[in-house]
């Protein structure tokens, strides 16, 4: 079979079917000598010594090799932990570029390359029997014309959702598919979505993952996936189909059917660090074949491996060939899947080229002038745990940033929290603080209450502390500061004043969220009502406790959060494409009303002393739908109602006076997160508003609709019919 090796081309990396047989190419500088592995269905290996090298890249081309194919390498070369050298061609080792990968390693001995126990000891046991095996793939598959869809940030709304969370317990998903990317694809999922308004689907980390063998000895599991190995493959375990490149076809099903439905799939991406740990931890791909190349080392000791992320070791964003993995990777799943943004966990990381978070990086310039990743969604998760890493509003103008300090101060503010009403209204704006000076637009604030970290939305109304007993760590991990507030019970309780506070709490924070200027996420199923029993970390939780519970769905909560994103859609007043200027600030008479304006409870513009108030925790806010920056599609300028919205976060009632007839004559409650106003008649400009307490409410400017004249052809008809009797001109009576 060594006579069938032809040559091959060093680009592209990885393996890469053409229609005939496979090209195979890997990147090692530290490699003295690299061997490809074919196995069979019984695992034979049968190996292939790699005689072309290109730059440091090994590779062959093979006429023989078809889709499905298993496969690894083995890298031969200099062993010394202590000057950082970690090759060992006993260790199988996984493909960085492989597009699928088939099983998961079961962590025996022979995965490690020293003997437990013994870190400065060598083992040369084989962990061919032990390891997970890529796959060649295929690159056909039948998009049917579809394309990513690019909606504009100011309509978009977030979901974030597990793959298997979401669809595991739905009872309309057929069991085979529950867990699955053709589990999301499948319409009762997809209808619910459309229903909520929901624009893109955020996937938590769908890159194959690899689950840590501390959990398994617990018996858990890594639960959400932020332990990628490989970058380039759909994680096999959420396929319905098969592993051996199914996995593939099924993830492209499930991107084309939620475009149909007008709906982005945004991946959150773990370039940060991978699962291969720190120097204890297992020789699965990246390790073995340059370890140095692919991982920050400590630069006076070698052997160990720079931590910004907690989870032992971190990318190493300053070597080309790290860079080109991220970058290569990002071009693959845009191009090949189709997929429309990306979330970067832990970001602050990756512009980590030297000590500091520097915007300036490498990794930065290379996302700006990619012609196919800078015009995607890209998302940071603007932190990490390194010194200095916390940078929301740092980066550059091109991405938009999960806003930290925007979840933060609205809980703060719900829960009664004194001096919080004046970054309360900078967060509802759009954090102009945070995102003007760098040009970027409201847009740049990805706004959130609830994620996947931390209390789910019913949790957080429920709980004071976080009750994580059966993660196994004695309840020390996860955050202990959560700004919750559990209404007047700790957890569950029949108390019928506690629920009906939890309930309106719920309400007021999604109406917050989806009302305010940027982008929001909803965390998924908080509009169901989620509960994790107070466990804030569930990330090793693969069971009941955090897939969503759909038989004990909220449905009020449901039709009130469609109700608000309708809202939200229909009036650009809520998803303004530039920051509010609040001109005039003083106002004379006969002077055009400001973008925006906030006001006290006599109805009055808020002075200064009124933001000092530390006990200040209610607020009204005029917003101008006049005022509204842009053009539609048709080049006219945009124009809406005016809104105003009462927030009241203290334990009392507040009347509040409605401004004067310069704003508008009369007004309309469409919101009331309370209930007590709904339905409620024209209310008068310089009327009294009482907002109940924990409530909020938002009122429009009232329209006198004049009876619309019918265009239907019927009428025309008849129109017409009327002409030709009286010889004269007639509008439709259509009706009468």
């Amino acid at each position: 079979m060594e006579k069938d090796i032809w040559p091959g081309t060093a680009y592209p990396l990885g393996a890469t079917f053409d229609g005939t047989g496979t090209n195979f190419a890997i990147f090692s500088e530290a490699a003295e000598k690299v061997e490809l592995c074919l196995f069979d269905e019984e695992r034979n290996e049968q190996r292939f010594t790699l005689t072309e090298v290109d730059g440091f890249v090994w590779h062959c081309y093979l006429p023989h090799v078809q889709p499905g194919q298993l496969y690894g390498y083995r890298v031969h070369g200099g062993y010394d932990p202590g000057t950082g050298q970690r090759c060992n061609p006993n260790k199988l080792l996984l493909d960085p570029y492989a597009k699928a990968v088939m099983g998961q390693p079961d962590w025996a001995q022979p995965l490690f390359s020293y003997n437990f126990g013994d870190p400065n000891s060598r083992n040369d046991e084989d962990s061919a029997p032990h390891m997970m095996l890529g796959v060649v793939t295929s690159p056909f598959f039948d998009w049917q014309g579809d394309s990513q869809l690019r909606v504009p940030y100011h309509r978009t709304v977030v979901y974030e959702a597990h793959v298997k969370g979401l669809t595991e317990q739905h009872p309309e998903v057929p069991e085979e598919l529950r867990g699955t990317y053709a589990g999301v694809a499948h319409p009762a999922v997809v209808n619910h979505l459309t229903k909520l308004g929901v624009t893109a689907l955020e996937l938590m980390p769908v890159h194959q993952f690899v689950d840590d063998s501390t959990l398994q000895d617990k018996g858990l599991h890594n639960y959400w996936g932020y332990n990628t190995i490989g970058f380039f493959a759909p994680h096999a375990g959420y396929a319905s189909s098969g592993d051996t490149g199914q996995q593939v076809q099924e993830f492209k099903a499930m991107v084309r059917t939620l475009h149909r439905a007008g709906i982005e799939v945004i991946l959150d991406v773990v370039y940060n660090h991978t699962a291969e740990g720190n120097h204890l931890g297992p020789t699965l791909s990246f390790r073995g074949i340059d370890n140095g190349a692919y991982y920050r080392l400590v630069e006076d000791d070698l052997q160990y491996y720079m931590d910004y992320t907690g989870t032992g070791n971190s990318l190493n964003v300053r070597h080309p060939h790290s860079l080109q993995l991220i970058m290569d990777s990002l071009r693959y799943w845009v191009t090949e899947m189709h997929v429309d943004g990306f979330r970067f966990d832990l970001a602050a990381t990756l512009a980590r080229e030297f000590y500091d978070v520097d915007k300036l990086s490498t990794f930065f310039e290379l996302i700006q002038q990619d012609p196919v990743v800078s015009q995607v969604k890209l998302i940071a998760e603007p932190w990490d745990v390194g010194p200095g890493g916390y940078q929301v509003g740092n980066f550059p103008p091109q991405w938009t940033e999960w806003n930290g300090k925007y979840r933060d101060t609205v809980r703060d503010f719900w829960r009664g929290e004194p001096s919080t009403l004046g970054e309360f209204a900078s967060r509802l704006t759009g954090s102009a603080d945070l995102y003007e000076n760098s040009g970027r637009r409201p847009v740049a604030s990805v706004n959130f209450v609830t994620a996947h970290d931390g209390f789910t939305l019913r949790d957080l109304v429920s709980y004071n502390e976080k009750h994580n007993d059966a993660n196994g760590e004695d309840n020390n991990d996860g955050e202990s500061h959560n700004r919750s507030w559990n209404c007047g019970a700790e957890g569950p309780t029949d108390d019928p004043a506690v629920l009906e506070m939890r309930a309106r709490q719920q309400r007021n924070f999604i109406a917050t969220l989806l009302l305010s200027q940027g982008v929001p996420m909803l965390a998924h199923g908080d509009e169901l009502g989620r509960t994790q029993q107070g466990n804030n970390n569930v990330y090793c939780q693969d069971n009941e406790l955090s897939w969503i519970d759909w038989a004990s769905a909220d449905n009020p909560l449901v039709e009130f959060t469609a109700a608000v994103t309708r809202l939200r859609a229909e009036h650009p007043t809520f998803r303004r494409s530039r920051f509010f200027d609040g001109r005039p600030v003083r106002r004379g008479e006969g002077q055009p009303l400001p973008d925006i304006e906030w006001l006290g409870t006599e109805g009055a513009p808020m002075v200064p002393e009124d933001w000092d108030e530390a006990l200040g925790r209610s607020v009204g806010v005029f917003l101008n739908g006049h005022g509204i920056h842009g053009q539609d599609m048709y080049g006219q300028s945009i124009t809406d109602s005016h809104f105003l919205l009462y927030f009241n976060a203290d334990d009392s009632d507040v009347d509040f006076c409605l401004p004067g007839q310069e704003y508008a004559p009369g007004w309309d409650v469409l919101l009331d997160t309370s209930g007590q106003s709904a339905g409620e008649k024209e209310i008068k400009a310089e009327a009294i508003l009482t907002v109940p307490a924990k409530s909020l409410a938002v009122l429009r400017a009232h329209e006198n609709h004049e009876e619309e004249v019918d265009h239907s052809v019927a009428a025309s008809l008849a129109a017409q019919a009327g002409s030709a009797t009286t010889n004269q001109p007639s509008i439709s009576t259509a009706g009468q």
